[in-house]
């Protein structure tokens, strides 16, 4: 369910310059379906996450999953890029449900500091997917054209949905149910806007996604276009990255037996502004060139692996009784900020590595100062 995201962006970056020949698209257009889709999973969540506390968590996936394969055989039957901008909106409506719903499991289940503990998990299965979706989409590529992929993700659904089906057994609470009948959605998103830690979680946690989304967005054009790597040595470079990212998921489940989520939360912040300030010096001077860029890159999406499951986590902790809805403001506000950032980066394009760094490094610092003047501030007695 967690790697309905990673699979259905990573799968067709190496795709996106044989997408752009096939429909007579320009980089910006063929950016959009990633923008559009992004876009897509940052909106469908606020349906998702409410629908899990009223009517359970099971028949949302479902529903999801059927939106999913239906959206992925449009991507791959249609013929212009607008189409395929449309559609890729449409599979993120139905892809975002899997998400969603899998951290309000999480929370069904888990204290705490075990809900950071099995989120960090749950991103060794996430992580697997950018690993293998790039160099399964360069394969497809190798005995098929793009249109293979998006069947390829259309048998993804099917897969997950069977699985669903047949093993997710029900583990929304009795208290949580009754919670969300007594409120509509709105009043539960309203109830959970008014309370400041659970803002500053969310604003740490989406804008450390921006940064991630940023990177994804700009990678094809920055690895494939300005350094001129071909579409496998791409797809290897961002496997590395990606086991980046899952190792120090393993490191942070390590790091949550001596300390709190909090107190990582406040160190990682701070090694991500400060590796986030070294990639944009890199990407302004030239130095070093793809040789200083690339390892910092590495370096600074380590921390978002720190911070991802520990700013979720918080959150989740901040209202239990309506743990789908602050999943949905979770991701939501992760994917909409993704959106956002990776078409600033996209419509900044210039051919050098400076849009992306720029904009990652602004997110790094928005995320600290969330952290630390609403979600790690001392409270008050009351």
């Amino acid at each position: 369910m967690t790697a309905f995201a990673p699979m259905s962006i990573d799968m067709y970056l190496p795709a996106q310059i044989a997408i752009g020949t096939a429909l007579a698209a320009d980089h910006s257009q063929v950016e959009l379906t990633l923008a559009t889709f992004l876009a897509g999973m940052a909106i469908g969540q606020f349906f998702y996450g409410p629908a899990s506390d009223r009517f359970g968590r099971r028949a949302p996936v479902l529903v999801g999953c059927a939106i999913y394969v239906i959206a992925s055989a449009v991507c791959a039957l249609t013929n212009s890029i607008e189409a395929l901008i449309a559609a890729r909106f449409v599979q993120a409506l139905g892809g975002c449900a899997g998400g969603v719903v899998a951290r309000a499991i999480v929370r069904d289940n888990f204290d705490h500091r075990d809900t950071a503990r099995i989120l960090s998990l749950l991103m060794l299965v996430m992580g697997l997917a950018p690993i293998l979706a790039p160099i399964a989409g360069s394969f497809v590529l190798t005995i098929a054209d793009w249109r293979a992929i998006f069947w390829c993700l259309a048998a993804f659904g099917v897969l997950v949905a069977l699985a669903v089906w047949l093993r997710l057994k029900e583990s929304r609470s009795e208290e949580t149910a009754a919670q969300a009948r007594l409120e509509n959605p709105f009043q539960a998103f309203g109830a959970l806007l008014v309370q400041p830690r659970l803002i500053g979680y969310l604003l740490a946690g989406s804008l450390n996604g921006a940064v991630l989304f940023t990177y994804i967005s700009a990678s094809p054009g920055l690895i494939m276009g300005i350094y001129g790597v071909s579409p496998v040595a791409y797809s290897w470079l961002f496997g590395i990255n990606a086991v980046g990212i899952i190792g120090m998921n393993q490191v942070n489940r390590v790091l949550l037996r001596t300390w709190s989520p909090d107190a990582i939360l406040r160190a990682a912040s701070t090694a991500g502004i400060g590796f986030g300030l070294l990639l944009a010096t890199a990407a302004m001077t030239g130095l070093g060139g793809p040789w200083t860029v690339l390892p910092l890159l590495f370096v600074t999406l380590a921390t978002y692996a720190l911070m991802a499951g520990n700013t979720t986590a918080g959150a989740l902790n901040c209202d239990p009784r309506r743990a789908g809805s602050i999943s949905a403001l979770s991701g939501g506000l992760s994917f909409g900020a993704g959106a956002v950032a990776s078409g600033i980066g996209g419509a900044l394009y210039n051919g050098t590595p400076v849009p992306m760094a720029a904009v990652m490094l602004i997110c790094l610092v928005g995320s600290g100062a969330a952290l630390r003047l609403l979600a790690l501030r001392p409270q008050r007695a009351p």
